[in-house]
């Protein structure tokens, strides 16, 4: 109810007496004191109805008002039974804070005054209650129509909320993709990736310069413990402030956004076995004219789905191939999690399990300079969702213009994972350009090996670092990065050359290796890659 409410026909005889302007403020409840300072049980949104014995000069009236308007209070309403006519100072304090006064004469009951602002108060939530049913009818109305975009319109044209359904990678499934930023979709996937690794019960809350958002989980599988490729709804505000009701209407939709990716999941299935057929005849080295039909069947699958006209030579184009590999993923979620994160390429790229940790992936060749940079900003924001021992390497191949070279493509974005699995990082993406280095023999080399290699070398030296607290190792590799220049690298290193000079000679016989000699730098080299 408003505070004109209570000047309309059939309400208590009240007298207005300041605040002509102010009569539209919402009134939530009703507050009856006579206390100096009441602030401390203000709420806001109170009538507050006073009989005035906290006043007993001029001066009293201006700090109680301004304890009211403070404490967020819409109206006084002052009893005029106990210390007579509102005096002209209350009444002044009021205009001056722009507060709504009445007086309530001496044959009217405060408890009345109560009762009536009851009922009325009653009667809106009940308005609001038919109201979120009505609402929530219509949620379920469109899902089964427009889909997710018309339930999120519908709540940004009927309540004013602004709601996203968004990938772990960032990518609008639906909402106003133009009113959130790749930066801040990127740090809201991160926090709701972070907050589900540590278990922390939804709603998440995410607080960026643009605002405050929270983030519920839509699994496709409640049961599902891998969040790395379920959607999330993102809802502008804290949820956690809302009426019950209303969080419901949260609730409920992330149930029907989560049966929306649960559908489209059904829709993915001959995709899938197109994928593992398709597998399997690179595995078997088949006729190249098999591949190609593999990959007509996927493009046709494109077209069925919506995904828009296929050219008729998409099967012919270039395709590159992934090798991925993952760790701290339960065994078969790192399929729908490639699926959802590469579906930004157009859906059309053919996701095959390999083993309960790895897979392949056929798709048309990216429109990018470096493909396996692209991949890996793609997928960075997965790193929030692994846990401390969880890993994403992947390899690329480099771009086959045939089905025919797919066979030898495969075997190359093997040697380029392989390379990055040799790294440091969540998320490790080599492609076809690295594989000319000495990295890729590093790769090819046995654990054990290459553990045994850097012991022999440079055990000795991070020994003596420790124990004398020097700084042999660091003066190692800059001297190798110099091409063994000693002026650049005593500049490079701020010391003198002097100091330069009897650290190599440390390092020399701490080893038994020459540092004059290419083959021994080359040692050292390999060997400090190693670490």
């Amino acid at each position: 109810m408003r505070v004109r409410d209570l000047l309309a026909p059939g309400a208590p005889h009240l007298r207005l007496l300041a605040g002509e302007d102010e009569l539209d403020r919402q009134v939530s409840g009703v507050m009856t004191t006579d206390l100096q300072d009441p602030g401390r049980y203000l709420h806001g949104g109170e009538l507050v109805l006073t009989g005035m014995l906290w006043r007993t000069s001029a001066e009293d009236s201006e700090r109680f008002v301004r304890t009211l308007v403070a404490g967020g209070a819409v109206a006084l309403a002052a009893g005029e039974a106990e210390v007579g006519p509102v005096p002209e100072d209350l009444t002044a304090a009021c205009r001056r804070h722009r507060l709504p006064l009445l007086a309530v004469p001496d044959d009217i009951a405060f408890g009345a005054v109560t009762e009536f602002v009851g009922r009325q108060v009653s009667a809106d939530r009940a308005a609001d209650l038919a109201a979120l049913v009505d609402r929530h009818r219509l949620l379920v109305s469109a899902a089964g129509g427009g889909g997710l975009d018309a339930v999120l319109d519908l709540l940004g044209g009927d309540l004013d909320l602004d709601c996203w359904v968004l990938t772990p990678t960032g990518r609008v499934i639906a909402g106003p993709a133009d009113r959130l930023t790749g930066e801040d979709r990127d740090q809201l996937v991160r926090a709701h990736l972070a907050a589900q690794r540590q278990r922390r019960r939804p709603p998440h809350r995410a607080r960026l310069v643009t605002g405050s958002y929270s983030l519920l989980p839509a699994p496709a599988d409640p049961a599902d413990e891998a969040p790395l490729a379920d959607w999330l709804l993102a809802v502008a505000g804290d949820v956690t402030e809302w009426t019950p009701k209303r969080q419901q209407l949260a609730e409920n939709l992330a149930r029907l956004v989560a049966a929306e990716r649960t559908r489209r999941d059904e829709g993915r299935r001959l995709r899938r076995r197109i994928a593992d057929e398709a597998l399997a005849l690179l595995q078997r080295d088949a006729d190249p004219a098999e591949i190609s039909r593999a990959l007509h069947a996927s493009a046709s699958m494109a077209r069925y789905e919506g995904g828009g006209p296929v050219p008729a030579a998409a099967a012919e184009g270039n395709w590159l191939v992934l090798s991925v590999e993952a760790t701290g993923l339960p065994d078969g979620a790192l399929r729908p999690v490639l699926e959802e994160a590469l579906a930004v390429t157009g859906d059309r790229a053919l996701v095959a399990a390999a083993g309960a940790t790895g897979a392949v992936v056929v798709l048309p060749a990216m429109d990018v300079p470096v493909p396996a940079d692209a991949l890996r900003d793609l997928l960075a924001p997965l790193e929030a969702g692994l846990g401390s021992e969880g890993r994403i390497t992947v390899g690329v191949c480099a771009p086959a213009a045939e089905a025919g070279g797919l066979r030898g493509a495969l075997e190359e974005a093997r040697h380029a994972r392989r390379i990055a699995g040799a790294r440091v990082g969540r998320v490790c993406v080599a492609g076809p350009e690295e594989l000319a280095s000495h990295v890729l023999l590093l790769a090819a080399v046995p654990d054990e090996v290459r553990r045994a290699f850097r012991s022999r070398l440079l055990d000795r030296v991070i020994a003596y670092d420790i124990e004398h607290q020097a700084d042999l190792v660091r003066t190692l590799e800059a001297f190798l990065r110099s091409d063994g220049s000693w002026t650049r690298c005593a500049a490079q290193l701020h010391v003198h050359v002097n100091t330069l000079r009897y650290r190599i000679g440390r390092i020399e016989e701490l080893t038994g290796r020459d540092l004059s000699r290419l083959e021994d730098r080359v040692d050292f080299y390999l060997a400090l890659e190693l670490a």
